[in-house]
């Protein structure tokens, strides 16, 4: 019963965050969330940067939230919009299918399977061999030495070609593997020598082991100095990374909760004296972090 529960608990986190997603979706929908927030005016970005580096020294320990975000400041933008790393990478199929960004392709109705297949595999190509993003590389510096565990939403597999998969919970799927579009079995197949799957998707045995990774860290390190530092959350998926690392910077005694976004300003009243938000560009404030952590380190 003592595993299942470890395996179970942040799963649990995000299926409690998706009912209210899908009660209040009118408000999520429209950009904004249907919590409290804090009045207290923001910091000057200097101090922030600061507290920033300051909370990193001082945690035991970082759970890092990676979303979509996070690899759109790097230059991975070229999923939902029409812009010039996407015309790099997919200008074919921008100027014959005028799809507005990388995912639109993802729900096309292809006329034949080799124009579906073609369409994959450049999809699959760009993500698989793109290196280590600058974003990524500066918060493994401001990483550096730190216990921490890295969950994310992205399936772009950036954090994976920098960590061992023991230290990275990639709960919503890799474009390393594919998956059966029906769901028909839990197997799962490389991708990179010839995604899971687009559609359906089947929360099978790889599903669970990134949720039992996640879940047994924090709940190891519940009573430890435990920082939750968010980078990118949108407003498509806040009940995979925001809204449990809200609950859990509340429940823990000792936990802080830090958030940068280029676009939203959300730190609930109730965190207040345990967060802080950073609205800048991610990229910007990793860079300025690592610059401020190590000229720091080099005073000493």
């Amino acid at each position: 019963m003592k595993g299942m529960v470890t395996m179970n608990f942040y799963d649990d986190l995000v299926m409690q965050t998706q009912m209210n997603y899908s009660r209040h979706y009118h408000i999520y929908a429209s950009g904004s969330t249907p919590y409290q927030l804090t009045d207290k005016k923001p910091l000057p970005y200097s101090e922030q940067i600061d507290r920033l580096v300051q909370e990193i020294k001082e945690a035991d320990c970082v759970v890092v939230g990676g979303a979509s975000g996070l690899s759109a400041a790097g230059g991975g933008d070229f999923y939902y919009e029409d812009n010039d790393s996407y015309r790099k990478y997919f200008r074919p199929f921008a100027e014959k299918y005028h799809f507005k960004g990388a995912f639109a392709g993802m729900g096309h109705h292809w006329k034949t399977r080799e124009e579906y297949w073609g369409y994959l595999a450049t999809f699959l190509h760009t993500t698989q061999t793109a290196p280590v993003r600058h974003p990524y590389l500066n918060l493994d510096a401001l990483l550096k030495g730190k216990d921490f565990f890295i969950l994310t939403t992205n399936q772009d597999t950036q954090f994976v070609k920098l960590y061992p998969e023991a230290k990275v919970a990639e709960i919503q799927g890799d474009h390393r593997f594919f998956q059966c579009a029906a769901c028909c079995t839990d197997d799962t197949w490389d991708a990179v020598k010839p995604v899971r799957g687009y559609g359906n998707f089947l929360q099978g045995k790889k599903y669970e082991e990134q949720y039992e990774k996640i879940s047994r860290y924090v709940l190891e390190h519940k009573d430890s100095k435990i920082l939750f530092l968010e980078l990118g959350v949108g407003r498509m998926t806040p009940m995979f990374i925001q809204e449990p690392f809200w609950n859990l910077t509340l429940s823990f005694p000792h936990a802080r909760y830090i958030a940068i976004n280029n676009k939203y300003d959300f730190l609930p009243k109730q965190l207040e004296d345990k967060g802080m938000t950073i609205v800048a560009d991610i990229a910007q404030v990793l860079r300025d972090a690592r610059d401020t952590m190590e000229n720091g380190d080099n005073d000493q």
